[in-house]
């Protein structure tokens, strides 16, 4: 099984799976930071020399084989449920939660995140704001028909969210059919609170880029 989070960059994707991942005692890794490794270069880099189609499917590759794992808490870039197969392998994969925040938030926080100049492109000509409005109105859709969760970012504590994600994830495996062994963390950190080591170290970075 994996848990995916969906959302726009600065929705706190990032900042969200590892303490998720944390509480369940999985793995977790940032699909856009562990792009960039593989490929050894920013998104930044991948866009201005070979386009970004080729970003995309890179990103497609990547995420069909990540998707095939179990007991992975997986941040999504922003713009993957873009792609109709990747929409799928998604929800057949495992939970999908979707991070929701205003324009406004996403706009404060990229503003403020000293990664998202040096990583991200412009992904429409007219860039800040008002690309932030014009990919949320394209992107909601997608975003909607994937989520099994929905939590709204703008103000929560990190903690609080990872909790309520918990809470969510517990009965809505439990409207499903009931906890099979692989996922039973889920009910035993929902139901207790506790911290359990996570599997490995993975690089964490908040805000995203695509």
């Amino acid at each position: 099984m994996v848990i995916t989070l969906i959302g726009y960059r600065g929705t706190g994707k990032s900042t969200l799976a590892a303490p998720l991942a944390q509480r369940l005692g999985w793995e977790w890794l940032d699909a856009d930071v562990e792009l960039e490794r593989r490929a050894g270069r920013s998104i930044q880099q991948i866009f201005a020399t070979d386009g970004e189609p080729e970003f995309r499917r890179l990103e497609r590759e990547l995420l069909a084989e990540l998707l095939r794992r179990d007991r992975l808490v997986l941040a999504a870039g922003g713009g993957a449920i873009g792609n109709e197969l990747t929409r799928a392998d998604l929800k057949a994969a495992g939970p999908v939660i979707w991070l929701q925040a205003s324009a406004n938030t996403i706009e404060r926080r990229l503003a403020t995140d000293p990664t998202t100049g040096q990583r991200r492109p412009n992904l429409t000509s007219s860039g800040g704001r008002a690309e932030i409005e014009r990919l949320l109105t394209l992107r909601e859709p997608l975003y909607r028909e994937c989520a099994t969760i929905t939590l709204e970012t703008d103000t929560a504590e990190t903690e609080s969210l990872v909790d309520e994600a918990l809470r969510q994830l517990a009965a809505s495996l439990r409207r499903a059919g009931g906890v099979s062994p692989p996922v039973d963390p889920l009910a035993n950190a929902a139901a207790t609170g506790g911290l359990t080591p996570p599997r490995s170290p993975a690089s964490h970075r908040d805000g995203g880029t695509t």
